[in-house]
C-alpha cells in the first residue's frame, strides 16, 4: 500500500455504529488510518470512537441519517468546515425489509433506495475528485452476495439495489484506473451482525442456514480492506459464497430462480 507520506490518511465510514461498518473502522484504524464515522445512533458511535482513539487514531463523529437526500451534501460540507480531507470512503450503511413488497411502507422503500444507492453514488461523486487530485484514494462499497444472485421474494428490492451498487463500483473502478484511486465492491454473504435482528429474521435465518455459511464481521472487513488495497473490482468473502454466485450466474434463469426461490419460503415472509 502506498499511503500519503505527509499525513495519516482518513476514511469516512457510513453505518459505522455496528456490524461490518464498525469492523471496517477497526480494520482501517489497525492499518494506520484516521476515521470519520457517521451513523444515526450516537451512543454506539461515540463508544466506537473512544475505542479507536485509544489506538492512536484521530476520530471524528458526524451524526446523520442517510435516508435524507440532503445528508451526503451536509456530511461533505461539515467535513470541509472542520478542515478534514477524505482519502477513503466506505459506503456501508444499509438495511432491508423482508415483509414483502406489498406489505412494506413505500417510505421504507424510498429510504432503502436512498441509503444504499443514492447516498453511496453521491458521496463517491463528491469525494472522488479530491482523491484524484491528490493521486490517492480508496472507495469500498459494501454490496452483498444478494447482488450476485437472482432476486428473491420478500426482501424484493434488496438484491437489485446491491446489484446496481456492484455494477456502479465496477464502472467507477474502470474509470479511475491509473489515478491512484481504488474502487472495490465487497459482497459478503451471511454475516454475524445485528442486521438480521433489525429486519426481524434472526430466528428464521439462524435455523434455516448452517453455521458454516456464516462469517464474522471482522473477517469480512479484512477481506474488503485487502481487496481494495489490491484494487480488485469485486470481492466476495468465502469459498462457498463464490460457488453459489457462480452457480447462479451459469445456470439457466429458470433453474437459478428455483435455486433461490426457497429463500423467502424458509423465512416465511411471502
Amino acid at each position: 500500500m502506498s499511503l500519503p507520506s505527509e499525513v495519516r490518511p482518513t476514511t469516512l465510514v457510513t453505518g459505522a455504529s455496528a456490524g461490518i461498518g464498525a469492523a471496517l473502522a477497526r480494520e482501517y484504524a489497525r492499518h494506520g488510518w484516521d476515521l470519520i464515522l457517521t451513523a444515526r445512533r450516537e451512543g454506539p458511535l461515540t463508544t466506537l470512537a473512544e475505542e479507536l482513539a485509544r489506538t492512536g487514531a484521530a476520530v471524528a463523529v458526524l451524526l446523520d441519517d442517510l435516508s435524507d437526500p440532503a445528508a451526503p451534501a451536509r456530511l461533505v460540507a461539515e467535513i470541509e468546515r472542520r478542515g478534514l480531507h477524505v482519502d477513503g470512503l466506505c459506503n456501508n450503511a444499509g438495511f432491508s425489509r423482508t415483509s414483502g413488497f406489498l406489505n412494506t411502507d413505500p417510505a421504507d422503500h424510498r429510504a432503502m433506495v436512498q441509503v444504499m444507492l443514492g447516498a453511496p453514488v453521491e458521496l463517491a461523486r463528491r469525494l472522488a475528485p479530491g482523491m484524484v487530485r491528490r493521486g490517492f484514494g480508496r472507495i469500498l462499497n459494501v454490496a452483498s452476495l444478494a447482488g450476485r444472485m437472482p432476486a428473491t421474494g420478500g426482501d424484493t428490492l434488496y438484491g437489485p439495489i446491491k446489484s446496481f451498487l456492484i455494477k456502479a463500483s465496477q464502472g467507477l473502478h474502470l474509470e479511475l484506473r491509473g489515478t491512484g484511486v481504488h474502487v472495490t465492491a465487497l459482497c459478503p454473504g451471511y454475516t454475524l451482525t445485528e442486521f438480521h435482528d433489525v429486519n426481524g429474521t434472526r430466528q428464521e435465518v439462524s435455523s434455516a442456514y448452517p453455521a458454516w455459511m456464516w462469517q464474522t464481521a471482522e473477517h469480512v472487513a479484512r477481506v474488503g480492506y485487502e481487496a481494495c488495497e489490491s484494487n480488485k473490482a469485486q470481492a466476495t468473502p468465502g469459498l462457498m459464497n463464490n460457488v453459489l454466485a457462480g452457480l447462479a450466474k451459469h445456470l439457466p434463469d429458470r433453474w437459478a430462480l428455483n435455486m433461490v426461490g426457497g429463500h423467502a419460503r424458509r423465512l416465511k415472509r411471502i
